[in-house]
């Protein structure tokens, strides 16, 4: 199959032919149709995030079931699934009290480079995320991997893997977000979107868009904002605290920037929560004021929303089609995988949301 590999941190990505082993017990063997650029990606191509290499990205996917191997219950060939970086056990402390996405069992949620699916001419070939979504088939285990109804377009659950759950679910799983409250996203890629387009479907009386592209800003008001700031021509804590007559009571910062993680926290109202839903670069320190808590203001993070994806996949599926979540404004073009790097240029400017690889076949 082919793939494309990260091989040097800072270097274009290689499309190389790989070999994939057969299904192990648990394993399952999907047919990639779609895998969306994410800014996550990006953050281990230019060394934001350490991973060894050479290694297969990519972790916004959907596809087909090819085979299964033994023990596999869930899912039999034919079936239409996403990938979840969630991958869990479903036994350990995690998985038991809820809390899927954190699941800690090693036997199942690989840790960076333990996984030995894919080689390139006898070399082990990392697999990123335990799914590695650049390549025309996943390895993975069964529960990656949700089935879906065979009338979603496989593209639109391909986004649903990672920049929609994670903004869907940080708003109704991480944040909990109240009827009537007052919500603002720092940030409107496809995580921030799909955030304030949660946030209204969730009731919020007001829903703040916060970005310094001012195309973003209008794609973000076609998803249910009430208000967008432009970042670069406001200093966006005193205009929130100026729209909302003192601050939010849900801030979400999907940046991943120092900057933005302190200014979400800055334009809480009293008992406001601040959500931190972006990659800050690895090593990178927040500073916040102290005398800012003795308000009851709060700031979390969250590992993709706190999501339980089998649960709450089709649940965002079923409000698309109800109309409640505009899935399809976040897709600006279907590419080649021999386009990758040309896709991720495009993102580097700002200015597009997402490009999603359309693989043959």
């Amino acid at each position: 199959m082919r793939a494309a590999l990260l091989r040097q941190v800072g270097k274009p990505l290689t499309i190389e032919e790989i070999e994939v082993a057969k299904p192990k017990a648990y394993e399952v063997l999907v047919r990639t149709a779609f895998t969306g650029l994410c800014h996550s990606d990006l953050h281990f191509m230019e060394g934001l995030y350490p991973a060894p290499l050479p290694i297969i990205l990519g972790h916004e996917s959907a596809g087909v079931v090819e085979q299964v191997g033994a023990e596999v219950t869930y899912v039999k060939p034919g079936d239409p699934v996403i990938g979840c970086l969630s991958v869990f056990c479903g036994t350990c402390g995690y998985c038991s009290t809820g809390h899927t996405n954190l699941c800690e069992n090693t036997e199942v949620k690989l840790p960076p480079g333990a996984a030995r699916r894919f080689t390139c001419r006898g070399e082990v070939v990392n697999q990123f995320a335990n799914l590695g979504g650049f390549a025309e088939q996943m390895l993975v285990h069964e529960n990656a991997l949700v089935k879906i109804d065979r009338e979603i377009p496989l593209d639109i659950g391909a986004l649903v893997g990672c920049a929609v759950i994670t903004g869907v679910a940080s708003v109704f799983r991480a944040a909990k977000v109240e009827p009537g409250s007052t919500v603002a996203v720092l940030g409107c890629g496809g995580i921030g979107l799909s955030a304030i387009n949660a946030a209204a479907v969730a009731g919020a009386s007001r829903v703040i868009a916060i970005d310094p592209v001012p195309a973003k800003l209008e794609v973000a008001r076609s998803m249910g904002a009430t208000d967008t700031i432009d970042a670069l021509r406001n200093d966006v804590v005193d205009a929130v605290k100026t729209l909302t007559g003192g601050g939010v009571h849900y801030a979400f910062e999907a940046v991943g920037r120092k900057e933005t993680a302190e200014q979400s926290f800055q334009m809480l109202r009293p008992a406001g929560l601040a959500t931190i839903i972006g990659m800050v670069p690895f090593g990178t320190k927040i500073e916040l004021h102290g005398a800012d808590f003795l308000r009851d203001r709060r700031i979390q993070g969250t590992s993709m929303g706190g999501n339980n994806f089998r649960v709450d996949m089709p649940r965002i599926l079923a409000l698309w089609r109800q109309g409640k979540l505009k899935l399809d404004h976040l897709i600006v073009r279907h590419i080649a995988l021999d386009d990758i790097n040309d896709g991720y240029a495009r993102m580097k400017t700002g200015n597009e949301l997402r490009s999603i690889i359309r693989f043959a076949g």
